[in-house]
């Protein structure tokens, strides 16, 4: 792996990511909402910036995204669901990696092996799921793997060595998951990122289209 471009470069585990590549000599383009105004909501003002690159890259990894937003928590319970607040999840969780992708095709070297992952979240496993809650959030979720599933089998097509994956990154300590730190055990972004990068470098293109933990098990759907 040579070159990477890591979005949501400025959160805590993108942030530790684009660390952990650069220490293994990977050429790293970082975006962010903060740090370039690439704001995964926004298509008029993200689109142009992923159309302004021109290089190839042997990683693309989504890392951007959000359990509360606008101070929405996460519903214990159906009742709770309001439309903005779901709507607001899809945006920024579903719609905004699918965006994503869909400019991956011009992205990703035609030959060779690449990888496109999205992080997403083992809640938004459905044959995973016994406790119920986290609508909004579990839903955008299982909403990305299906983008990222049905991603992998049209990029095969073209990208005979690519990989296109979603990734649960595990319970990490950021300001995402600060105030839910006391219900699973965590690790830090670092050690996150090294999880991650571990995954990434091991996957092969029978891979693609999977769904896969920290450790790179496989996780259901």
């Amino acid at each position: 792996m040579k070159t990477a471009l890591i979005i949501g470069a400025s959160g805590g585990i993108g942030a530790a990511v684009c660390r952990a590549l650069e220490a293994q000599g990977v050429s790293v383009t970082g975006l962010s909402r903060s740090l370039d105004g690439f704001d995964l909501t926004d298509p008029d003002r993200a689109l142009p910036i992923i159309d302004g690159l021109s290089d190839p890259f042997d990683l693309i990894l989504v890392a951007s995204g959000a359990l509360e937003i606008e101070g929405a928590a996460p519903e214990k319970t159906i009742r709770a669901v309001s439309a903005k607040a779901m709507m607001d999840q899809f945006a920024l969780n579903a719609v905004g990696p699918a965006l994503v992708l869909s400019r991956a095709h011009r992205l990703l070297p035609r030959k060779g092996r690449s990888v496109f992952a999205v992080l997403s979240a083992r809640v938004g496993s459905i044959g995973d799921n016994r406790m119920g809650g986290w609508i909004s959030y579990r839903a955008a979720k299982a909403a990305v793997n299906q983008v990222v599933h049905t991603s992998a089998i049209e990029l095969s097509r073209t990208h005979k060595q690519a990989i296109c994956v979603a990734l649960h990154p595990g319970t990490v300590k950021t300001a995402f998951t600060q105030k839910y730190l006391n219900r699973h055990p965590a690790v830090e972004p670092e050690d996150a990122a090294q999880n991650l990068v571990s995954v990434i470098n091991g996957l092969t293109p029978a891979d693609t289209g999977g769904f896969f933990d920290w450790a790179g098990q496989p996780v259901p759907w």
